[in-house]
């Protein structure tokens, strides 16, 4: 496994998410991450490696409740 930096890139995944939970999701992951290339994507890698029991691996931080906690209107 390659380590993790700024000038690294994996291929691009399909990954189907509502607009509203993606863009919500955008900003929790920068007011918990708020450096960084992509927030979501290290979120969802941690969360990935928490699930499958890595060695080591953490389930990821959720930073408070904000704008993002309450449900869109629909």
């Amino acid at each position: 496994m390659s380590t993790e930096t700024e000038a690294e890139y994996d291929p691009p995944r399909k990954f189907r998410v509502p607009d509203d939970e993606w863009n919500g999701f955008e900003a929790a992951t920068k007011a918990q991450h708020p450096t960084g290339r992509s927030p979501r994507a290290q979120v969802i890698r941690e969360f990935i490696r928490w699930y499958m029991r890595r060695p080591g691996a953490k389930l990821p931080a959720r930073p408070p409740a904000g704008p993002w906690s309450t449900p869109a209107a629909g």
